[in-house]
Parts: structure tokens; C-alpha cells; sequence
């Protein structure tokens, strides 16, 4: 995972680059909860562009982090989802809570 934070604006920026399974959700959930903890932001984007494959395990790492952004009194946004994951997120509920931004077709 790569993470950029700009402090200007609060905002932490956490850019997943593997898929998001039971094998990798603890270690995708423990460092999004660090750099959470770590520079407490206003605003946090999780962006999906290279993200081709997530099941129920995803879900929880995204409502977990919501949930933890919410108490410190931020927001959490989702960026280039896939059509896929984008369908995965419907049926959870997540769009009715995160803002969802559609990954744009090359």
C-alpha cells in the first residue's frame, strides 16, 4: 500500500496495490489503522485503481476504517472503484455511506 498525507488539508491518502482477500485484509487493516492513528485526518481516500479482485474480507477492512474515521470525526472517500468492486459495494451498503468515485475506462 502506498500512502501520501498532506497536511495542508488533513487529508490521507491510502492507494491499494493488491487484491484485497482474507490473506492480505489484516495487513492492509493494520497499516491503514496506523497511518490513521498516526496523522489523524480529516479526510481519507481510499483509492482502488489497482485493486482487481476483493470479497467479503475488503468489506470489512473498508467498514472498519469507516467506522474509525467517523468516531475521530473525518470522512472516507473510495476512488477509482472498479465496475466489479463498484457492484460489491452496492450490495454491501457502503456507497450509501462513502462517496464513490467510478475508475475511468482507458
Amino acid at each position: 500500500m502506498n500512502v501520501n498525507y498532506e497536511q495542508k488539508n488533513k487529508l490521507l491518502l491510502l492507494e491499494i496495490t493488491e487484491e484485497i482477500d482474507h490473506h492480505t485484509s489484516e495487513k492492509i487493516r493494520r497499516r491503514a489503522d496506523n497511518e490513521i492513528t498516526r496523522y489523524m485526518p480529516r479526510k481519507v481516500i481510499f483509492d482502488f485503481s489497482n485493486v482487481t479482485f476483493m470479497d467479503s474480507a475488503g468489506i470489512g477492512v473498508v467498514l472498519g476504517r469507516y467506522k474509525m474515521i467517523k468516531m475521530l470525526g473525518g470522512t472516507l472517500e473510495l476512488k477509482n472503484v472498479s465496475l466489479n468492486l463498484k457492484k460489491i459495494f452496492e450490495m454491501s451498503g457502503i456507497t450509501k455511506i462513502c462517496p464513490t468515485t467510478i475508475k475511468q475506462a482507458i
